[in-house]
């Protein structure tokens, strides 16, 4: 007989543990009211004898109680009924106190690996984790239902951000810059006007970039097309300044010349503010901004020049990339970089096409920027073109009281994801039972995320002013409920998914890259995608679905399930599940094949979507990944490049990291053995991103690793 444990843990039936919980009830009663040897075997024989092959641990509980009464024993029972309750609030109380000196300790893993964007050992991140901690305590054992709290720790669902939860703040947002701008905004009670130049403009968005990340847990995205009007204003304050002090002295075109000359080195200072600000701000959260910028051409934009030299100088600097405190240049992790593919970029004889060689240029070097595709994007989401948010999550198109359509200054609520290849594993290939069990659990997290939402209902614009008074989102009137922003699809609400590939391989025997699997993982999308919109009219708020960037979450929802269902070859013997829909890291498919493939996904995940392809030596491949671009823009929406090379972040060596003599990770150019400056990707059976890798047969090194 099997216990399931209150933690959805399955234990074996110990009847020692039975008689040590009478026994202890015992001793706190009179010698007559004592269960004896006899009436504690009846308990355990009555229990055994049901042949059940599991049982709750709750159900145990409620038997022995019953005997113990069937047998007289009353006083004994209350006692037993006393020791339950008292071992249930123990269970209910602070539970954080060994998880947060583990954080001071440097020894709770978990908890310090799961957002490789914060160094865990500083003490302004400790502060954040910390806070985090006591937060995820209080939303599992008393902000949320029982039920979603036990769906969560048994791997059902995966209520992201729990440790954020406590606050009535939200996820990710597309930053209003423009507004804030053009018409100014206030931080820290200070007013700040709309800059009259292009340094000046770049440093304030950072300062906005900062308090906007300061006051939410997930990324934000800035549109840099807003800029180009402020190096035009620079542009002309130089032309001014130079016709005054050289009136008459020198030709138009001698003053074009010194013109140009300063206004290279305002628009070179300008975004190196951007690039270095985000890079060495610290935000409350212990970490820098999460920040992506957009980079797009509108012909129609009169500042499109302007804004063609920014993008240039924002991909020359990223190529550069940022010195260490060694001194070697090296890639930041942040701004994210995303760059849209347009007729007139795409490398096709465009008038831009000299842009996308740079930004070609600079992913073979640095893995950035993204690409989306406009032609795509254009189809998906009613004719327009915008920035995913800093999660990668993409809001659906909504239209303001004047008929036009409004993405900036929006936002989404929160996040719960569906373990998928739990649910075909409870289903056991019973496509009946499937949809059903999918149903029973697509409710659950619907549940879930009424949570989120009715966390943030009544929330008084006065929590964040710099989101809801001063223009980041709206610019409410002071003490205005922001609750208006949360319906009508102004703001998205997302179901995340994990493991399409696993699932199709549970239910129907085969990767969903085959026919048979196909159909069936297209089904499931499809399912998927019309329950969150049957979910968006029955309450007027966005739902969304969303391919979830969460490559922690594949680890996590891999390991649960072999914990419970053991080991399930292709399934839960990789120690990993694919990210929402990809094509499994070990399948044979070439890069033009898998985006191509991944497309049909991508038109139904509108809520966010991202596909990754794998090029070998990135460098020396710039012919392909130009071909791969083109690809990109006539064939799918959104898509970055990996590689499969090693990276020291200390030297910037590019190669292959080996094992030592001491069995240690050792760059071969600067002798580094600091993992967590390092980037090694093993290869074992094609899989790429494991966490830990066996060292000799005795010891485990981690290494810092790229995503899948």
């Amino acid at each position: 007989m099997k216990v399931i444990k209150r933690d959805g843990r399955i234990v074996d039936f110990d009847k020692s543990k039975i008689k040590l919980a009478i026994e202890k009830a015992n001793k706190e009663v009179s010698r007559k009211e004592k269960a004896s040897k006899d009436d504690i075997n009846t308990i355990i024989e009555y229990i055994e004898e049901l042949n059940k092959k599991r049982i709750l641990v709750e159900d145990i509980q409620d038997i022995i109680e019953q005997k113990l009464m069937e047998l007289g024993k009353y006083e004994l029972a209350k006692k037993y009924i006393v020791y339950r309750y008292t071992r249930a609030l123990v269970r209910k109380s602070n539970t954080t106190d060994e998880s947060i000196l583990g954080l001071i300790r440097n020894s709770n893993k978990d908890v310090m690996e799961e957002n490789s964007n914060k160094n865990a050992v500083m003490a302004s991140t400790q502060r954040d984790l910390i806070a985090g901690e006591v937060s995820k305590d209080l939303t599992k054992r008393i902000l949320l239902p029982e039920k979603i709290t036990k769906a969560w720790e048994e791997g059902v669902l995966h209520f992201h951000d729990g440790d954020y939860f406590i606050q009535p703040i939200f996820n990710c947002c597309l930053i209003n810059i423009g507004d804030m701008l053009d018409n100014g905004t206030v931080m820290n009670g200070k007013m700040i006007e709309s800059p009259k130049s292009f340094q000046v403009a770049c440093t304030v968005t950072t300062q906005i970039i900062a308090a906007v990340a300061s006051n939410q847990y997930g990324g934000q995205s800035v549109d840099l097309i807003h800029l180009g009007k402020y190096l035009r204003k620079s542009k002309d304050k130089f032309t001014k300044e130079i016709k005054e002090t050289l009136s008459g002295d020198v030709d138009e075109k001698t003053i074009e010349k010194l013109v140009n000359k300063r206004l290279k080195t305002e628009l070179s200072a300008g975004v190196q503010t951007i690039q270095y600000q985000i890079n060495t701000l610290m935000t409350t959260n212990g970490q820098s901004p999460f920040v992506t910028l957009f980079l797009h051409l509108d012909p129609e934009d009169e500042y499109v020049e302007e804004n063609a030299m920014i993008i240039e100088e924002v991909l020359k600097q990223r190529y550069q990339g940022i010195k260490n405190s060694a001194g070697v240049y090296i890639t930041p992790a942040f701004p994210k970089l995303v760059y849209v593919l347009d007729e007139f970029n795409c490398l096709k004889g465009g008038k831009y096409d000299y842009l996308t060689k740079l930004a070609v240029k600079c992913s073979a070097k640095r893995m950035y920027p993204d690409y989306i595709s406009a032609k795509k994007m254009r189809e998906n989401y009613e004719g327009n073109v915008f920035s995913p948010m800093g999660c990668r999550s993409f809001l659906a198109p909504w239209k303001d009281e004047n008929g036009e359509y409004k993405f900036e200054g929006r936002f989404n609520q929160g996040v719960v994801s569906i373990n998928l290849p739990q649910v075909g594993i409870v289903a056991d290939g019973d496509e009946e039972k499937f949809w059903k069990e999918l149903d029973a659990r697509l409710e659950l997290c619907k549940e879930a995320l009424m949570c989120r939402h009715y966390a943030l209902l009544g929330t008084s614009a006065d929590i964040s002013p710099v989101h809801w008074r001063y223009g980041a989102i709206s610019r409410l009137n002071p003490g205005e409920k922001i609750d208006k922003l949360l319906y009508g699809g102004y703001s998205s609400i997302s179901l995340g998914y994990i493991g399409i590939y696993e699932l199709t391989k549970v239910m129907k025997g085969v990767s969903h890259t085959e026919p048979e699997g196909h159909d069936f993982a297209i089904r499931v999308m499809k399912h998927l995608k019309e329950t969150v919109e049957r979910w968006k009219k029955e309450t007027n708020i966005g739902f969304a679905l969303y391919g979830t960037p969460a490559e922690s979450l594949c680890y996590r929802f891999a390991r649960i399930d072999k914990e419970r269902f053991g080991t399930i070859e292709d399934v839960t013997d990789k120690g990993y599940y694919t990210n929402s829909y990809h094509v499994d890291v070990r399948e044979k498919i070439n890069a033009f094949d898998k985006l191509k493939f991944e497309s049909e996904f991508q038109n139904l995940s509108l809520g966010g979507a991202i596909s990754y392809v794998e090029i070998p030596n990135m460098k020396n491949n710039i012919p392909a990944l130009e071909e791969l671009v083109k690809f990109i823009y006539d064939n799918i929406q959104y898509a970055e490049f990996n590689t499969k090379s090693d990276y020291c972040h200390e030297c910037g060596f590019d190669g292959e990291i080996k094992i030592n003599e001491k069995n240690e990770w050792e760059c071969p150019q600067c002798g580094n053995k600091d993992h967590s400056k390092l980037t090694v990707v093993r290869r074992t059976c094609g899989y790429l991103g494991e966490n830990f890798w066996n060292v000799g047969k005795t010891k485990e090194i981690k290494a810092r690793v790229l995503h899948l």
